[in-house]
């Protein structure tokens, strides 16, 4: 199956997961290369919460985002009025979600991420639509306890960064 077949497959799965959760749906059908303008690849709402997602999807290899890209993302969100998100989802895995400025930069200014990373840490769609909260496991599979320095100093450095907004700051916090 070719890349942008299945990279379609998983972008219509993913408009139907948010569907089934509640929210009003809309798959760009001009996103990526088939425009010069930067579109997310789905918008989603629900009166309450609105989000552009940049899906992303691979058998379990990490997934990579450029620089570009997700400035696109950013940039398109804020002035859309939604929450930017990276959508992701590695084979025999569901969809889980993330900040752009939750992501690990890598040397040269790109983001990754890593299927454990995502089965640890990643909202899935229940928390992205407000039907639950989620509680990251370590490598063990127990809980650990958050310490609440590390994330108000990564929400505090994303919007000195300008990868976060200080209204999508205010409800990570």
């Amino acid at each position: 199956m070719a890349s942008n077949e299945k990279g379609d497959r998983r972008e219509r799965e993913l408009v139907n997961r948010l569907d089934e959760a509640g929210f009003a749906v809309m798959r760009a059908p001009a996103s990526g290369s088939a425009t010069e303008r930067d579109l997310p690849d789905v918008l989603a709402g629900d009166g309450e919460r609105f989000y552009a997602v940049e899906a992303k999807s691979s058998s379990g290899r990490p997934i990579y985002l450029d620089a570009e890209e997700v400035e696109s993302l950013v940039y398109f969100a804020r002035n859309f009025g939604a929450k930017a998100r990276v959508g992701v989802r590695f084979d025999r895995e569901d969809w889980v979600f993330f900040h752009p400025a939750d992501l690990y930069t890598t040397d040269s200014g790109n983001k990754r991420v890593k299927k454990e990373r995502a089965v640890a840490d990643g909202e899935d769609i229940d928390a992205l639509a407000g039907h639950s909260h989620q509680t990251a496991l370590g490598e063990d599979g127990v809980s650990e306890p958050d310490d609440p320095t590390d994330g108000l100093r990564g929400v505090l450095t994303a919007v000195e960064q300008g990868t976060l907004s200080v209204d999508d700051a205010l409800d990570m916090l």
